[in-house]
């Protein structure tokens, strides 16, 4: 849970569990799920926490990836490192946005390919790693702490740390 809430993603989440206590209810809200709802429940009361969860999101939902201290704005099609603005091409940002989406994932170059050039590219050459040299030397370069890691065998993965 920790972890989803970490990784930007604003994903709505209703812990739904035989534990009643009230240490486990506070744990499970404090853990970042938004309810928390004890067996034996009413199909009715299920329905409408989800609603009022659903509705809670509306008007409220962040736009802005956050890993470390970089930020990937989907409303605005824009990237910062701190203060700074990165500029990206349209393929270096959808590359991107996939890695901050899914930070903390290992992707593999094939999954990469499917989603980011899917029909436009026929696989086969090094079209991925270019790409990621592109953006390591946007965001990686000249910091000690790199973001985009290599995982020898298996793709990259976008992380804080070494």
């Amino acid at each position: 849970m920790r972890s989803l809430r970490q990784s930007g993603k604003g994903t709505p989440v209703l812990f739904l569990t035989a534990r009643d206590a009230i240490s486990d209810r506070v744990k499970g809200l404090d853990s970042g799920a938004n309810d928390y709802l004890v067996k034996p429940f009413s199909f009715e009361e299920l329905t409408a926490r989800l609603r009022a969860m659903t509705r809670g999101r509306f008007g409220m939902v962040s736009n802005v990836i956050t890993v470390a201290d970089l930020s990937l704005d989907t409303a605005a099609h824009t990237v910062k490192q701190g203060d700074r603005e990165i500029t990206l091409s349209a393929k270096e940002y959808a590359l991107l946005e996939y890695l901050m989406r899914n930070a903390g994932t290992v992707l593999s170059r094939e999954r990469i390919e499917d989603h980011i050039w899917n029909a436009d590219y026929e696989g086969g050459t090094n079209v991925v790693d270019v790409y990621i040299s592109y953006l390591r030397k946007k965001i990686d370069g000249g910091h000690e702490n790199k973001l985009i890691h290599t995982v020898r065998g298996s793709g990259y993965v976008l992380r804080e740390g070494t």
